[in-house]
């Protein structure tokens, strides 16, 4: 992993923070499984701060991608709900703010809310982080 770490999904405003940074990616070791990317969602508010350890599949990528374009559309999205990994909710309100949940519901059983500013010229940087990772880590979906 010898690349500097990058933002996929960057959300702050108002002394709260809700980050996932990929750390690079893995490969794997049997040739039947695919690179996964290393990251961690980093939770900061002045009340609550923590980090949980995830990985990123190809799929997730463009996953989130499709949830992007539904938020933009002014959607609340819910990113990889159902799966093992941990599940991230963005619900919108009225006055360009967002609530962000992540929910991890394999190992600690918690979940922890933030609310956080969500600007129109929030969705241009999230598009071009997503770029980013792709250009950095390429990895293909099977």
């Amino acid at each position: 992993m010898a690349e500097d770490p990058i933002d996929l999904i960057r959300l702050e405003g108002e002394g709260n923070s809700v980050i996932l940074r990929i750390a690079g990616k893995e490969e794997r070791k049997r040739p039947d499984e695919d690179d996964v990317l290393v990251g961690e969602f980093v939770v900061d508010t002045g009340f609550v701060r923590g980090t949980l350890k995830t990985w990123v599949f190809p799929e997730d990528l463009t996953e989130w991608q499709q949830a992007l374009d539904a938020l933009d559309a002014g959607h609340d999205i819910a990113w990889r709900e159902g799966s093992r990994a941990p599940w991230f909710f963005i619900e919108l309100d009225d006055d360009e703010r967002c609530r962000v949940r992540i929910r991890d519901h394999a190992m600690s059983l918690t979940s922890v809310t933030v609310t956080v500013p969500l600007a129109d010229d929030w969705f241009d940087d999230a598009y071009r982080r997503l770029d980013l990772v792709w250009e950095t880590w390429p990895m293909s979906e099977e």
